[in-house]
């Protein structure tokens, strides 16, 4: 029995770039804030890692957040796979740049708005400034989600010259 043809779809460069930068937005806030720095993990608040049995419930949270970052960073990396045909558009690359930075910095203000000022489960870095580095998180995110877009948008090659005509 002969294959059915593939058709890559049209339209899904941008919102797998946004799975992919939301992906590795949690990535590199899991790895560096949570590991490398150690300045916070996911429950760190309500529950300080000050015991083993504290740390244990931290790690814990920490691995449910990669488990789940690495989920939506594989929806990316399948709707990219998807997107084939439109991945070799001129354009292509600034649109797919754009959409990761407005990905990573949606998860920023998410993920800022909602674990550190919300549900208060912990605060980029507890102390003295801890307000202050939590608003330079969501100052950082904002950033980031205005310059995608801006990427994103502009027209493509020829387009503009096209539309004066």
């Amino acid at each position: 029995m002969p294959e059915a043809p593939i058709h890559p779809r049209r339209g899904w460069l941008l919102p797998a770039a946004i799975l992919l930068g939301i992906g590795l937005g949690g990535f590199v806030d899991g790895i560096v804030l949570h590991q490398i720095l150690q300045w916070h993990h996911m429950v760190s608040t309500p529950t300080p890692p000050d015991t083993l049995e504290n740390l244990q419930l931290n790690t814990i949270g920490d691995g449910i957040f990669h488990a789940a970052t690495w989920v939506v960073t594989f929806a990316g990396v399948l709707m990219l796979l998807g997107a084939d045909r439109e991945r070799r558009d001129p354009g292509s690359g600034r649109r797919f740049l754009g959409g990761l930075l407005i990905g990573w910095g949606l998860f920023n203000l998410v993920e800022g708005v909602i674990d550190h000022h919300i549900l208060n489960l912990h605060h980029v870095r507890p102390g003295p400034d801890e307000l202050l580095y939590d608003l330079g998180f969501l100052a950082w995110g904002a950033a980031m989600l205005i310059v995608g877009i801006l990427i994103a948008r502009r027209p493509r090659p020829g387009r503009e010259a096209a539309g004066r005509s």
